[in-house]
């Protein structure tokens, strides 16, 4: 980071970032063409969860049963989908960390950590992959003994999707977003809806804990979040094809 931080010229009076800083013009439109990635398949996965919900509560001799029925169904039941909007969103990430940093390195670092934290979390704990295979070996099992220790295999890894790397995955994904957004807001190259958006779209996305309305405020959230992966797309690929790039400082 020393030397990132070295190799850019110091800003002008003006802010503006030029010479050696255009070496971030790839990763800037890396971001951007992911966040254009990210917003077509999230629709995708919410439309199947709300077509064919998901069998949370079933067990995994439910999801096994799925999985064989229909593998493309159940592993996008499972998450796989958005195993891949997380891997998107870490380029996204990524490239906001390096627009942002010098208007609040503090918080820029302490966001990103955050954000990686959780992203570990869920990546460690999605059983899609996992859950195709034991519902092959199911399949095919000769005895009920295998059978119920396939089974039991499972739903340790459902305990292990619902539970807590989840909500961990979750709250810190949210209060990096917060973070994020409230630097933004402070200055540089987004804009202050951009930076709102992010503050409100994932306030509200903790709305998930509240009873009886958790889960509409969560698809609420998650709409807002949409509009701001359009607008931050634009913006990222805008410095990425800018040769004279404004990351600026704080208002």
């Amino acid at each position: 980071m020393v030397l990132a931080q070295d190799q850019l010229r110091a800003p002008s009076l003006n802010g503006s970032l030029r010479d050696r800083a255009t070496d971030w013009r790839p990763l800037f439109r890396l971001g951007g063409f992911a966040a254009i990635l990210a917003a077509l398949i999230t629709p995708i996965t919410i439309a199947v969860y709300s077509i064919w919900p998901p069998p949370y509560d079933e067990g995994a001799a439910r999801w096994f049963e799925l999985l064989q029925d229909n593998p493309v169904l159940g592993l996008v039941s499972l998450d796989l989908l958005f195993v891949v909007v997380n891997v998107l969103m870490l380029a996204v990430m990524l490239a906001l960390y390096v627009a942002l940093r010098r208007i609040n390195p503090a918080f820029m670092t302490l966001a990103i950590a955050t954000f990686l934290v959780g992203l570990a979390a869920f990546f460690a704990t999605n059983p899609s992959i996992e859950m195709l295979s034991l519902s092959d070996r199911y399949a095919d099992a000769t005895s009920e003994a295998e059978r119920i220790a396939l089974l039991g295999a499972g739903e340790g890894l459902l305990a292990g999707f619902e539970g807590t790397a989840f909500h961990v995955n979750y709250i810190l994904a949210q209060l990096a977003g917060i973070v994020i957004g409230a630097v933004i807001l402070r200055g540089g190259a987004f804009s202050r809806t951009i930076g709102w958006l992010m503050i409100v779209g994932n306030a509200v996305g903790f709305g998930l804990y509240l009873p009886v309305v958790g889960l509409g405020l969560s698809a609420f959230a998650g709409v807002i979040l949409w509009a701001w992966l359009i607008l931050v797309a634009r913006q990222l690929i805008r410095l990425g094809n800018d040769t004279q790039l404004n990351l600026g400082g704080a208002r």
